[in-house]
């Protein structure tokens, strides 16, 4: 009699080839024959029961603990495996249950009024620098890198980021600007050297960004004119700028705080300003984030909908001036960010352990199988008051675009940031 956790993985996986192999030792074959082969093994029968209840959670569980063996192929390519024969995991009615339980809860926590904005980002980005430093770009781009043209490597698609970001955004020598959550400080530092007499303020909610960040100005002669301060937006007052940026940033915001980013963006902005919104989004709303992720790596994180963005963005008084959706992108980025980090897998487990590893792994190989597979993709909006704050027409983007590649050409080699 085939085990429960067989028979749904049959119901699945029509196309491909894997070989399974359940915690009773018994191997299978599932699938069409075709493609590049995968094996697991599941170590123990309480690994497989767990998987077979909630699938969204434990497989990523029972990875990072090493009872979900993959004996060909690597976590990547069993994602990819499933997600290439079905994008649904409710499988049964205790599963949608427990789905639903899973966004009511969510929903509530974004909606709580006690702030655990600090302790929710402390989680992710006050881990080690040098885990970081294992996988990013020499100037610590933690977000969707731009690769135009394509084919490019993941260094020169993050100044490309930076440069679409900046285009769009259209600083003005001397004005003031504002970074919400502004990472390890290279937006801030690339705007700054890019525009004459920028004033430029980064807030972040990691002290271990703050004070790498700082270093960094420091290093580069620029801490007259770009500071960082650990700051939470929502009680940022007193200040206008004529230029707002955030990127990466809005995903940690919590859908049930989206009215309220925006209406202090809208506070915080110039009359005449303008605000460049870059942001992971998805094609629909979806409610709730992965388990996963929720549980281990982006706590009361959310990933919106444009639809989920705009509607709030307009209620607070805010004009839509441009919208463009970047498909793809960020899983050329979470490529280049897992093979950098799985390359370096003898530092990353001496820096924490094989679980950590494994968990890592998963996370970086499930996020790019969202952009690949779940039609996931970054969504940037510009954001003024007013309608004449932007040109009427696109040309001005790949025009400040060739001004900003000659300050590049000229602009001093980035530091190697050594601990």
């Amino acid at each position: 009699m085939a085990s429960a956790f067989l028979s749904i993985v049959q119901k699945i996986v029509r196309k491909g080839s894997l070989a399974l192999t359940l915690a009773n030792g018994e191997t299978h074959t599932v699938g069409d024959g075709t493609g590049e082969p995968v094996a697991v093994r599941l170590a123990d029968q309480e690994a497989e029961d767990a998987i077979r209840r909630d699938p969204t959670l434990k497989l990523g569980e029972m990875y990072m603990e090493g009872r979900f063996i993959l004996e060909q192929g690597n976590i990547y390519d069993f994602l990819e495996l499933v997600k290439q024969n079905t994008t649904n995991e409710i499988f049964d009615f205790k599963m949608a249950v427990l789905l639903m339980g899973r966004i009511a809860m969510q929903q509530l926590k974004s909606r709580m009024p006690v702030n655990h904005n600090k302790r929710n980002v402390a989680h992710h980005y006050d881990l080690s620098e040098k885990l970081f430093e294992l996988f990013l770009d020499e100037d610590w781009q933690y977000s969707c890198a731009y690769f135009d043209p394509p084919g490019i490597g993941l260094e020169e698609a993050q100044v490309a980021k930076k440069r679409h970001i900046a285009a769009k955004l259209m600083p003005q020598p001397n004005q003031r600007v504002l970074e919400i959550g502004s990472g390890w400080g290279g937006m801030a530092m690339y705007l700054a050297e890019s525009t004459p007499g920028l004033d430029v303020t980064g807030i972040t909610l990691s002290e271990e960004q703050l004070k790498i960040s700082r270093e960094r100005a420091e290093k580069r002669g620029l801490s007259d004119r770009v500071r960082f301060e650990l700051q939470d937006y929502r009680y940022l007052t007193g200040k206008k700028f004529d230029r707002i940026v955030s990127v990466g940033m809005f995903e940690h915001v919590g859908i049930g705080n989206y009215g309220n980013f925006f209406k202090k963006v809208h506070e915080l902005l110039d009359d005449n300003g303008v605000m460049l919104l870059h942001s992971i989004a998805r094609p629909k709303p979806s409610f709730a984030t992965n388990a996963f992720i929720e549980k281990y790596i982006f706590p009361q994180g959310y990933i919106p909908s444009i639809a989920e963005t705009l509607v709030p963005l307009e209620k607070a008084g805010l004009l839509t001036r441009d919208v463009e959706v970047l498909p793809l992108h960020y899983a050329y980025t979470l490529r280049h960010w897992r093979e950098r980090f799985v390359a370096r897998k003898a530092e990353a487990v001496a820096l924490y352990d094989e679980n950590f590893f494994r968990m890592w792994e998963f996370y970086l190989a499930g996020s790019e199988i969202g952009f690949r597979w779940d039609e996931l993709f970054i969504e940037q909006i510009q954001i003024t008051k007013s309608q004449f704050a932007t040109p009427d027409n696109r040309n001005y983007i790949p025009q400040n675009e060739a001004k900003l590649r000659e300050f590049e050409a000229t602009r001093p080699p980035l530091e190697k940031f050594t601990f």
